[in-house]
This record gives C-alpha cells, structure tokens and sequence, in this order.
C-alpha cells in the first residue's frame, strides 16, 4: 500500500503545478519505505478469447490402414473390335452326302479309237514338254567339231544321271578323243561362264582304268591336269573338265553341269 500513497502524492503535485502555475509553493511529499505487499487471492476466470491464429502445417502422418475393398461396378462400355485372328485349322470332312440321281443315257459310240487317238496325242505332248524342257536347260547356241555336236546342259546332275539323261535324247556325255573336240567343248564351258562340267570318263569298273562311258579305251589322247588322276579318298571314279580344258577325277556323286555329245549324222 505504501507504493500507492506515494504515486498518488506525485499525481497530486504534478496536477497542482499544471492548474496554478509556477507560483504554487513546493511541498514535498512525505516518502516512505515501500515494502511489497502480499500476493491478492486469485481474481474470477475471465470469458473466453477469440479464436488465435492457425498454427503452422504439422509433419503427414503415417499411412492409414487400408479401407475395405469396395462393391464390383457395373459393366463398362464394350471396348472397340480387335482385329482378326489368325486362320484356324481345316476342320474334319463332313459326312458323305445323298446319292444323286442318275444322269442320262450317254450317247452310244466306237471309243477305242478316239481313246487311242488321245493318248498318242498325250505321249507326244509329253515328249514335247520334254524336249522344250532340255532346249531351255541348254546355253543358247550349240558348239561342234566337224563329227560332232555338243550342248551343255545347266541342269546341276550326278554323273550317273547326267549320263542317263544324255542317252534319253539319242548321246552321251561328251567324250573329247583329240584336241579339236576338247578345245571346242572348254570353249564352250569359258563362254558360258562356268568352271567345271562332267564330261563321260570313268574308272567305275576297275580302279586307274579310264574308259569312255560307251565303253571305249582311252587310247590316244588325254588331258590330265597335273597331279590327276589321284582318286582322293579314295572315291574320285568320275570327270570333270575345268574351262581350261584340263580333266580332274572326282567323286561321282558330286551334282554340276554338263556337257551332252552327239553325232552329227543322227541328229
């Protein structure tokens, strides 16, 4: 209380000098010891505040548990057409249907000859094929000594069969017995631009013992490449012609090109 009594005094000069002036004569206020008092009892719980600014975002908290799996919805719209599949296996053969009913009466006639008529007509058309078939496996053009005329054939064949093929058409595979006939057909295998061809020299019936494949003996010309005839392996029975014109022993059942021999008085 003693803290009041002497703020309230200096209140009361300072009011005094401000209402008569300077004039006012001083008088000091008694001072004396303040001394705090003691704490007052509690006062009433005042009534609540406004509401105080939001507080700042706090940290996310953990993940929640996971909700119950909802109902199925409904179907959606049907997508577009996809495109189309592949083309599936052929299916079993129905069964047999009813038998027809029967045609009418042919008109009766001698078939024989016209059945005969028909198929010599066949053969010769398959004789014909034949031939057109040989004519395009042919080089164009022809080479040929002065008793002799030779076609190489582009038609890859084993010797056996070269040799078979060239006797279905009345020759042999070509036999050059001189030097004329052996450069004529290495010509011929240059200008065609190939490297080897089978040519018709064997030793299949006795090893070493080369003979024309009509059987002929190699008597009085050859044109062995150096080092040739070596029979490699043990299985070199037949020959080729290279396009220098030099003969090789190889094996028969080598496929390759060949050249086709015929005489010039039956062709």
């Amino acid at each position: 209380m003693g803290g009041e009594k002497l703020v309230a005094c200096m209140v009361s000069l300072t009011l005094m000098r401000s209402v008569y002036g300077q004039h006012m004569p001083e008088e000091p206020c008694s001072v004396q010891i303040l001394v705090p008092g003691l704490k007052g009892e509690a006062g009433e719980k005042g009534e609540k505040g406004a509401p105080g600014k939001p507080g700042r975002l706090g940290p996310s908290g953990e993940p929640g548990l996971p909700g119950v799996k909802g109902q199925k919805g409904s179907p959606g719209h049907y997508g577009k057409m996809g495109p189309s599949g592949f083309k599936g296996l052929k299916g079993d053969m129905g069964d047999p249907g009813p038998k027809g009913p029967n045609g009418e009466p042919g008109v009766p006639c001698e078939c024989a000859p016209l059945r005969k008529m028909i198929g010599e007509m066949d053969n010769q058309v398959a004789q014909l094929t034949s031939e057109l078939k040989f004519i395009k496996k042919a080089v164009a053009g022809i080479k040929e000594t002065d008793s002799k005329v030779y076609l190489l054939v582009k038609e890859e064949k084993r010797s056996r069969d070269a040799e078979v093929f060239c006797q279905g058409r009345g020759g042999h595979l070509a036999m050059p017995k001189d030097e004329a006939s052996n450069r004529a057909i290495a010509a011929y295998v240059t200008e065609a631009g190939l490297s080897r061809v089978y040519i018709g020299i064997n030793d299949l019936e006795r090893e070493g013992h080369f003979v024309y494949v009509e059987r002929s003996p190699m008597t009085t010309f050859s044109k062995w490449r150096e080092g040739e005839p070596n029979n490699a392996y043990d299985d070199e029975d037949c020959v080729e012609m290279v396009s220098s014109g030099e003969w090789i022993d190889v094996a028969c059942h080598l496929t390759m090109y060949f050249v086709c021999e015929f005489d010039k008085d039956a062709v």
